[in-house]
């Protein structure tokens, strides 16, 4: 039995013209390789429609994943999901489980929730949401296509809750610990909480809003009992710091 394949398609006029520097073929290269999932090919793509609505049509039928990055935000040139949508014959909608997210993850701050953000709600008919730990807007599955956005760190979180869904990869329970502390701070408490306990992992993610910072910190392993262990571990010497902290489990996480 061979191996699943995917490939990765970059999406943004920004990484061609050399302003931005990819750095997420790399990660997700890796990443792959570890799931098991051989990667057959990455391709750098412009904001042009016909451009994405064919390399993904190409793409989908050449491989068992496919992976893209990029075009899913708020500005007039984030056109990937109504590519995407044109790519598999499926209309845009209006996700009420996504503008839920988005509303909720903006109350309470002195950012608006406009007509520009709330275009990060709509979604290909019948797609299923990737969520997004960090800034709330959700990436989406469309057949075999897997949506994320651009940003690295949003990206990587994004890969993390998808992680055990995918083909040849090993089941594992994957936990968030969201702190209102800075990674740098709780570096020393992830190391030894990690050390302490066996077979687990534990990858941080900050994330930013006007007046408010913080870490998801995502605890993974094979053996349920002790990522749970782990978890309320890292959370416990957070909240001993002073600061709030909560376990969350990922979406198709035990």
């Amino acid at each position: 039995m061979s191996n699943p394949t995917a490939a990765i398609i970059i999406i943004g006029d920004e990484i061609l013209s050399g302003r931005t520097k990819d750095k997420n073929i790399g990660w997700l290269a890796e990443q792959l390789n570890m799931q098991g999932i051989q990667l057959r090919e990455a391709r750098v793509i412009p904001d042009i429609r016909e451009v994405i609505i064919d390399t993904v049509k190409s793409m989908s039928d050449a491989v068992d994943l496919v992976f893209t990055s990029g075009g899913i935000g708020p500005t007039h040139d984030d056109i990937t999901t109504e590519c995407i949508a044109a790519a598999f014959g499926r209309k845009v909608i209006r996700h009420p489980e996504a503008e839920a997210r988005l509303i909720a993850h903006y109350t309470d701050t002195d950012i608006e929730f406009n007509a520009a953000r709330q275009k990060m709600a709509d979604i290909p008919e019948g797609a299923t949401l990737i969520d997004n730990p960090l800034s709330a807007a959700p990436g989406f599955i469309v057949e075999n296509v897997h949506v994320f956005a651009g940003v690295p760190s949003i990206l990587q979180a994004m890969f993390e809750g998808l992680r055990d869904s995918l083909p040849g990869g090993v089941a594992m329970t994957r936990l968030t610990v969201q702190c209102s502390i800075g990674e740098g701070t709780i570096a020393t408490l992830m190391q030894s909480v990690q050390a302490a306990h066996e077979g687990i992992s534990i990858g941080s993610y900050p994330w930013f809003k006007p007046g408010q910072f913080g870490t998801a910190a995502v605890v993974s392993g094979l053996d349920a009992d002790v990522t749970h262990a782990a978890a309320n571990t890292l959370a416990e010497g957070v909240q001993a710091m002073g600061a709030d902290a909560y376990v969350m489990a990922l979406a198709g996480s035990e």
